[in-house]
């Protein structure tokens, strides 16, 4: 693990996990942090700390739009080293939020086919995923993959692992 520590330090900081809700990010993120030897930040729990609201109360309170901005403001500020990034799944739509990204991190995609996340995602909005009104889960997954795709360093398709099997994969295509 020494080894994918000091590749990453010589080339980027942190691993950043990008992907739909409900696909496992932070329990990916934590475990990955723990296997490396990395400190874990969930960028959704920061948002809530900074702002003193949870997700799903931002968005209700000040609208989708003040929300994306809002979560570009934070997520664009992040500055560590050493860390297991896990984002919000509206992150990508922020083109100078994921440009920071980038700059500071290796990014993971964790993909998921879209009828598992039918089964794992039921309730969009007690969770406070971003969505539009009338957005439905399937219009968000057609919308958002494109965008993972584009700002992926890594791409790991989730489908049939759990998420120690994720950590593994994660590690090796690092290494």
């Amino acid at each position: 693990m020494q080894n994918i520590k000091k590749k990453l330090m010589k080339t980027k900081k942190n691993i950043v996990l990008i992907g739909m809700p409900a696909v496992g990010k932070s329990t990916v993120g934590n475990l990955l942090a723990q296997n490396i030897g990395f400190e874990f930040l969930d960028s959704d729990d920061l948002i809530q700390s900074k702002e003193q609201k949870t997700l799903s109360q931002i968005i209700f309170e000040k609208g989708l739009d003040r929300f994306l901005q809002i979560e570009e403001r934070h997520v664009a500020g992040i500055r560590c080293q050493n860390h297991v990034i896990a984002t919000g799944g509206s992150v990508v739509y922020s083109q100078k939020a994921m440009g920071h990204l980038g700059e500071i991190s290796r990014i993971i995609y964790l993909s998921i086919q879209l009828d598992m996340l039918l089964t794992r995602l039921s309730d969009i909005k007690s969770r406070g995923v971003a969505v539009r009104p009338g957005q439905k889960i399937v219009d968000l997954y057609k919308e958002r993959t494109p965008l993972y795709d584009k700002y992926c360093d890594i791409k790991i398709d989730c489908r049939s692992m759990t998420a120690e099997q994720v950590v593994e994969q994660a590690v090796t295509s690092l290494y």
